[in-house]
This record gives C-alpha cells, sequence and structure tokens, in this order.
C-alpha cells in the first residue's frame, strides 16, 4: 500500500493478530481520523502466526476499545512477505516478534521495522506485552494506554520527518 501511493503506510504485528496489534491499529487509525489525516495514511494489522486468520479479535481487545469510543471491525490476517515491501513501517510489539520479522523479512525489505513502545514510552514500558493467557480486561487497558502514547508520537515523528 504504501509504496504504491501517496499515502505513508503502518502495519502493526504481534503473534496472532488477535490483542495486541488490533489495539495499535485502532488507536493509530482513531488518531489518524481526528487530525484530519486519512488521505494520507493507510493502517492495518497482521500477525506473525496463522492461528486466528478470518477471527474478529479477543473479545476483551474489543471491549476496551468500545470503552474508549473506537469501533474496530477488522478480521486477523497473517503477515504476508509482500507486506515487507508495501508498508513503510511494520511495528512490532516486543523483542520476540522484531526477531521474527527481522527473520522473515524477504531480500529487499524497504519497510521500517520498529519497536512500538520505542516511540515515547518509558524504558520499562516499552514491551507491550503479549494479554491473550491473561484473566480479565486491566492488561487489554495498559496495552490501549501504551498504543496511545506510542502511536501519537510516532505519528508526531513521522509527520515531522524525524524517523530514520
Amino acid at each position: 500500500m504504501g509504496k504504491r501511493s501517496q499515502k505513508s503506510s503502518v502495519l502493526m504485528v504481534c503473534v496472532g493478530n488477535l490483542c495486541r496489534s488490533p489495539i495499535a491499529e485502532a488507536v493509530m487509525r482513531d488518531l489518524v481520523a481526528r487530525a484530519g489525516l486519512q488521505g494520507e495514511w493507510h493502517v492495518e494489522s497482521a500477525g506473525i502466526e496463522d492461528w486466528h486468520s478470518g477471527h474478529q479479535p479477543d473479545e476483551r481487545a474489543l471491549n476496551v476499545l468500545a470503552r474508549h469510543n473506537i469501533e474496530y471491525n477488522g478480521k486477523a490476517r497473517v503477515l504476508a512477505p509482500e507486506d515487507f515491501l508495501e508498508f513503510d513501517y511494520i511495528f512490532a510489539m516486543d523483542l520476540s516478534n522484531l526477531a521474527a520479522l527481522r527473520r522473515m523479512a524477504p531480500k529487499g525489505t524497504t519497510a521500517k521495522l520498529l519497536i512500538l513502545g520505542n516511540f515515547g514510552l518509558k524504558p520499562d514500558e516499552r514491551i507491550i506485552e503479549d494479554p491473550y493467557y491473561d484473566i480479565g480486561e486491566a492488561s487489554f487497558e495498559e496495552i490501549y494506554r501504551q498504543c496511545s502514547i506510542a502511536c501519537r508520537n510516532f505519528l508526531k515523528q513521522a509527520r515531522l520527518k524525524q524517523i530514520m
């Protein structure tokens, strides 16, 4: 998407595209919309593994987004080799995701592979932990908080062309 259009493009990635990356995608889309930048940005999410393709995000993720008045209708999909060429930025939620992205990246990859939490979060908060096995929604609320800060900071830096 990013290389075929004038829009900058972001792909949020976690293991299964069920918890963290859909929240990050929804938060980023919401920030882009609130800033009136829909014509400038394209945002999606994907999973490293194909375990949940075609499924809606975890209900707890959807509940947290709804509490923050963010609608999300996406379905899980697996990361594809062409994503590394079509997106400008591919964000991992943790170091394991980043290592997997680096292993999977085909020769000639043009996307910047980054950790989302490196944008504005304190050093001890930069890893966005997988909440899949947690009970309740508290960890999903924390992910929303982390993604809100990181996405806002990334968008600001990207608009100022401060990302190398």
